[in-house]
């Protein structure tokens, strides 16, 4: 058995050459930073429901119910990055984009603008 078989997932690490340590490191790191992300939104999300803040109620909800979505879906784009970045980086090959990031920004603006809304209408 060689040592990439014994490696999880066996579906990155089967494939090319081991690449200098600093990279899969970084690409770890950036896997983790996506998973801070995600309890922040997750904290957020429960934080603005539970705490009511005098805002008004149906958009106070939807914000929340729209952090707590986003942030069960951000370990997804962190563990599929990760595996993709991974895999790139055992091919030598460009790293792939993070397809979550544009989607991530707008879902912030829109929670944003509930809140504000939330705010003047209360």
């Amino acid at each position: 058995m060689t040592d990439s078989d014994r490696r999880f997932p066996r579906s990155v690490y089967r494939h090319g050459d081991e690449p200098d340590a600093r990279f899969s490191l970084a690409n770890e790191r950036t896997f983790l930073a996506w998973i801070r992300t995600s309890l922040a939104l997750l904290a957020g999300g429960v934080a603005l429901e539970t705490l009511g803040l005098g805002l008004q109620p149906d958009l106070r909800l939807a914000a929340s119910v729209l952090l707590i979505v986003t942030g069960i879906l951000t370990p997804i784009q962190a563990w599929l990055g990760w595996t993709r970045s991974e895999r790139a980086l055992r091919m030598n090959r460009p790293l792939p984009a993070a397809h979550l990031a544009l989607p991530l920004g707008i879902v912030v603006i829109v929670v944003g603008v509930l809140v504000l809304l939330g705010i003047v209408l209360a």
